[in-house]
This record gives C-alpha cells, sequence and structure tokens, in this order.
C-alpha cells in the first residue's frame, strides 16, 4: 500500500473511534500511526550511506575460461538494514555458475538478484565465478539497490555504480591449421626489398639519381635550384604487419549473416594477430565489419606498444557483421595509413571479381600480400600474391 492509503486508514480509524468513544479504535489508529512513521522513517535511512560494488581481478578472457568477481555489500550507517536486494542486467555468456548452492541468486529476465540482510557498520563480500561464453562485449550494471522498512509496510530503491564491460576475446585457433608456411608464413622472406621508405616521414632533399622514381622528384626545390631534387624519407627496416578483416559472409548483405563463418573469420583473424605480434612484428588492424555501438568500419594502426594485443583482439571481439562500406574500398581508402612495405595478411569468407582487382592495384605498392580465403571455391593464382584456401564447411567452428 501507498503511505498515502495507510494515512487515510489511520485517519478513518480515529474519527471512528472518536465517533463510536471506542478507546480501542483510538488505542489502534495511535499505534498504527507510530508505526508507520517509524517505517517511513526507517525506510527513507534505509539506503543511506549503503556501497555496492564489483571487485575485478580479470575483465576479459578467451572463451572457456573462468574469472571470478568479489561483490562487496557494505552498511557504513548505524542503523541495521533488514533486507536488501540487489538487482543488476547480465548476460547470459558470462553468467555466474548456476551449479553453485552457496550463491543466493535467481534469474529472472537475464538478471542476477541477491539478497542480503547487514547489521551497523557491516560488510559483506561474496564471490562469483564467471565462465566465459561467446565471443563479444558484454556490459554489466548499474546495479538496482531495493530496502524498506523492516515491518514490510514502506520500500525504497535508487541505482548504484555504473556500466561495467566484460570482454570475451575471440576463440585462436591452432597456428599450424592455417595453413601458411611454417617457415615463412607470411611470404616476407621471399620479398626481394627488406628496407623501404616510410613516405610519411620525409627527412629533407637530394640530387636527382637516375634510378630514382619520377613521383619522388621535389618540384619546388628543383625550381629554386635549377636542378632535380627528389625527396629523401626515412627509412624503415622493421617488420610491419597490417590485417585485413572482411567480416561479408553472403554475396549480398540483405541476405543475412552465416554466423559460424563470421566467427572462423575473426578467430581466423585473432590468430594471425596473435602469431605477428609474437614474432615481432607491428601489428595494424583493418575490417570493413562495425564495433559493438557505432556505425562505420574501423582502422587500428601497426603499433609496438605492449598494449597492442590486447587492443586487437578487443576490436576483434566487439565486431559485429554490420556493414556500411564494401571492404575492398575501405582498404584502398586507408591504405594511406600504412607505412609503404607493410606486409599485408588479408583474410575473406567472399571470393569476387572486384577482390582480385583490388589485390592486383595493391601489389604495385605492396610487395608482400597472403590472401586466407574461407569460400568453398578456390582463389584464382594471382602472381606474387601468397593463396591460402581453407574452405569452410558449416560444423567446422574451432578446428
Amino acid at each position: 500500500m501507498s503511505p498515502s492509503l495507510w494515512i487515510f486508514l489511520v485517519v478513518v480509524t480515529l474519527i471512528a473511534g472518536s465517533v463510536l468513544q471506542s478507546r480501542w479504535l483510538i488505542l489502534s489508529a495511535t499505534a498504527l500511526g507510530a508505526w508507520l512513521l517509524i517505517a517511513y522513517s526507517w525506510k527513507r535511512l534505509a539506503l543511506a550511506k549503503v556501497i555496492f560494488q564489483h571487485r575485478w581481478r580479470y575483465r576479459r578472457g578467451f572463451p572457456g575460461e573462468e574469472i571470478t568477481i568479489k561483490v562487496t555489500v557494505e552498511n557504513q550507517k548505524p542503523l541495521p538494514l533488514t533486507w536488501l536486494r540487489v538487482t543488476e542486467p547480465w548476460p547470459h555468456q558470462v553468467f555466474p555458475e548456476k551449479d553453485d548452492e552457496k550463491r543466493s541468486y535467481t534469474v529472472e529476465q537475464n538478471e542476477l538478484a541477491s539478497l542480503y540482510a547487514l547489521r551497523p557498520k557491516q560488510r559483506i563480500t561474496r564471490q562469483l565465478k564467471l565462465e566465459l561464453g561467446e565471443r563479444g562485449v558484454y556490459k554489466i550494471g548499474p546495479a538496482t539497490l531495493e530496502s524498506g522498512d523492516p515491518f514490510g509496510f514502506f520500500s525504497t530503491q535508487r541505482e548504484q555504480g555504473t556500466v561495467e564491460e566484460i570482454t570475451v576475446f575471440p576463440r585462436l585457433l591452432p597456428f599450424s591449421n592455417l595453413g601458411l608456411r611454417s617457415n615463412d608464413p607470411f611470404g616476407e622472406r621471399s620479398s626481394k626489398r627488406r628496407l623501404f621508405f616510410d613516405q610519411n616521414l620525409p627527412i629533407g632533399v637530394r640530387p636527382y639519381h637516375p634510378e630514382d622514381d619520377f613521383r619522388r622528384i621535389h618540384w619546388s626545390a628543383s625550381a629554386r635550384t635549377g636542378e632535380l631534387q627528389v625527396k629523401e624519407y626515412q627509412p624503415v627496416s622493421t617488420r610491419v604487419m597490417m590485417v585485413g578483416l572482411n567480416v561479408l559472409t553472403t554475396a549480398k548483405p540483405w541476405l543475412g549473416t552465416r554466423r559460424n563463418l563470421m566467427e572462423q573469420l575473426i578467430s581466423t583473424a585473432a590468430s594471425i594477430c596473435y602469431q605477428g605480434v609474437n614474432d615481432g612484428y607491428a601489428v595494424g588492424l583493418v575490417s570493413n565489419g562495425c564495433l559493438t555501438h557505432a556505425d562505420h568500419p574501423f582502422i587500428l594502426p601497426p603499433n609496438r606498444s605492449p598494449d597492442q594485443l590486447a587492443t586487437l583482439l578487443h576490436a576483434l571481439a566487439a565486431v559485429t557483421p554490420y556493414t556500411s562500406a564494401s571492404f575492398e574500398a575501405y582498404l584502398l581508402n586507408v591504405m594511406s595509413k600504412v607505412p609503404y612495405g607493410a606486409t599485408l595478411v588479408l583474410i575473406t569468407g567472399l571470393n569476387s571479381d572486384t577482390l582480385w582487382a583490388t589485390l592486383q592495384r595493391l601489389m604495385k605498392y605492396r610487395p608482400v600480400i597472403t590472401l586466407i580465403s574461407l569460400d568453398e571455391t578456390p582463389p584464382p593464382k594471382i602472381q606474387n600474391v601468397n593463396m591460402v584456401h581453407l574452405p569452410y564447411l558449416e560444423g567446422e567452428m574451432g578446428t
């Protein structure tokens, strides 16, 4: 009942007792009014100085792994908390173990509900075990705290905490299953050029030599000196890799998505990124797939940061099948952001004439290209392109 109804009941009882000159009704109304006053005051103070928080050790992992989370509830006021209900939105893919009898929760519409009773200045800590399921970035919280008076007359609730994320990385495949050469997996050793000049890092000009590329001529400097001058760039000898992921799994986007094929594509890309970082490459990632809560494709430039692998895997965990640009057009558009001479590893589930034409264009500026195709149709042989055909059949996920 609402407070107004309780007050109405007290007033009616008090008036009836006065009219009927019934001391019992008057005492009952007075006692009920006192109880309501105490209960209402208790309700207003119930959630004051109540702290609820999560304590994480890890917030990310691979499918099948188990992580733990400590849930802490603290009552910092001198008034006891006879009951407290905490409800949190919680995705099924990372839900706490349901067979743990020590946990006090129920599952209702993908929510985690817990009940507590706290003495004054008491803190309760519970540990939940989460088994990570499907790839993705999942949001937890905020929590809804509900409490009230010990008599059950009134209740109050409020939200506490912020939205927190748990990341489930893509499943990594055995590198030997990717069909790449064990002695030269990315075809870099067969490349005749090992030293490149990064056109994004000019360091000066020098006189023209007959072997210089005509596109390197610096026309302004040539006009000032009266002799042909060419741009000098910073030489780059470190190994750089750019992984390209095409998330389209059907010829027409409106035909839907082959979910298992997409997961296999993402797992293949994750495995390539993992192996590249371990082999000492500065690895980057480009994809026509949109990230969660985004509406455009993305690019992660190559980087040697210690956190780069985690960044790459987090991006692959958040990739969705939604696309707003064709893979080939977006790939050509972002090539200016990729260091010249970087090794390209492209992963696709669809073979198309547009893709072959794009590879022909890229070969003019990217001497080391590997294409991993999961299409059932074998890709054609393109000169100087390392073709790997791994036809995907439904039911082969994770092989």
